[in-house]
């Protein structure tokens, strides 16, 4: 296969053979690039098989790598202690769940189960994906290790969607998390696109050709400074609720549920599944429709109506699915100020919506140039420095890279 690779700066790769140096005592042979991810429409459609937009960020995880003929691959992420796992031993570890290792044996696993003879290899990373931040650290980092093994072991026979789903493979089965396909398929791809992912085996991957730099408007993020460590069971409930509701069904996931029998089957599964499962139905009902709809207006160059579609996305995320104020909290509501810092500063321009997971984790808002600054001044002043984001989308997903010059 085929990639467009992208340049490191002379100043990333100074930092990233110095580390390599550090760790490993040698310089690299090669280094790689993924980017971390922005949900453009979509929240929490994914693992339901349904439609998202996706697309990879200027932002990402980059690597420094030597194969070294073991079997060992060591793994040392910048501030962090150093990961190993031996290709011998490919099968989950109950200890490693929630782990760096779990997600580098899971990786390693997939490939060798589809015939790959893995290796051992040293890898320093360096990331400006930074961990909490709803770009999908996480994801960038499986994207990484699937991309690196691919090219020095693989013949780089995995295609890119192949690629984000040995990440979503090792991140459901090693590392414990029941995630979508999303984060993996944005930042293995790259650019902006629709994806649907009715057939598990086989998401349909389409590019929309937009250009957000042309419409007076700036993609940021906006990090709500939350803790989300202790929110794995809130974060897990959403599919869980759901699957009650398909089990009701006799179906596995609720776009393989008519919409029409859910709402003659509702005074059912509000007594069976409770209110909460419901309103998040119908969330995943009307964003999965939003998506395609969000997708006609960028492809026609209807911004504003894509906007308005923005804004309704985040109220039925915050009405509907609730993915904003974790359960019980009362003193702690970070990701519902953030919103309404949003709302205070855009002042009705714009749009803004939950970005991601919720509950503690990031927005996402439309800017117009002429409010940006001081509505990323308002962010920071509230949040804290550094907490507004402004972006740009990636055309390349998962890559290896090449020094400048």
């Amino acid at each position: 296969m085929t990639r467009t690779q992208i340049e490191l700066s002379q100043q990333r790769v100074s930092a990233l053979n110095a580390g390599f140096r550090q760790n490993f005592g040698c310089l690299p042979s090669c280094y790689f690039s993924a980017p971390g991810r922005t949900e453009i429409g979509g929240n929490h459609t994914d693992h339901q098989r349904g439609r998202v937009l996706a697309a990879a960020v200027n932002l990402d995880t980059q690597a420094a790598v030597r194969p070294n003929g073991t079997t060992a691959i060591r793994v040392v992420s910048k501030g962090y202690p150093m990961s190993q796992v031996d290709v011998t031993e490919l099968t989950p570890r109950p200890e490693e769940v929630n782990t760096t290792p779990a997600l580098i044996r899971g990786v390693a696993a997939r490939f060798r189960q589809l015939g790959c003879d893995v290796g051992g290899f040293d890898a320093y990373i360096e990331s400006t994906v930074l961990p909490g931040s709803g770009l999908s650290s996480s994801a960038a980092f499986e994207v990484l290790i699937g991309v690196i093994i691919n090219c020095l072991f693989f013949q780089e026979k995995a295609t890119q969607p192949e690629i984000a789903q040995i990440g979503q493979y090792a991140e459901n089965v090693f590392f414990g998390k029941p995630c979508g396909l999303m984060d993996q398929t944005a930042s293995a791809v790259g650019g902006l696109v629709a994806i649907d992912f009715a057939d598990k085996e086989h998401p349909l991957i389409r590019p929309v050709d937009f250009d957000f730099s042309a419409t007076g408007h700036a993609l940021c993020i906006i990090d709500s400074q939350a803790d989300h460590a202790d929110l794995t069971d809130e974060y897990a409930a959403i599919p869980a609720e759901l699957k009650s509701i398909c089990a009701c069904f006799g179906k596995e996931v609720l776009t393989q549920v008519d919409e029409a029998a859910f709402y003659e089957a509702l005074p059912t599964l509000r007594a069976k599944c409770g209110d909460r499962a419901v309103l998040r139905a119908v969330h995943v009902f009307s964003e999965n429709r939003r998506v395609t709809r969000q997708a006609a207006c960028l492809e026609r160059g209807d911004f504003q109506g894509f906007l308005d579609l923005i804004r309704e996305s985040g109220y039925s995320s915050y009405m509907y699915l609730q993915n904003v104020v974790p359960a019980g909290y009362v003193s702690h509501q970070s990701m519902a100020v953030a919103l309404s810092l949003c709302q205070h500063y855009l002042g009705g321009k714009g749009a803004f919506r939950v970005h991601g997971g919720g509950f503690a984790g990031t927005v996402q808002a439309f800017v117009p140039f002429e409010l940006l600054d001081g509505f990323r001044a308002g962010i920071d002043a509230a949040l804290g420095e550094g907490a507004c984001h402004i972006l740009s989308i990636r055309p390349q997903g998962g890559v290896m890279a090449v020094p400048q010059g």
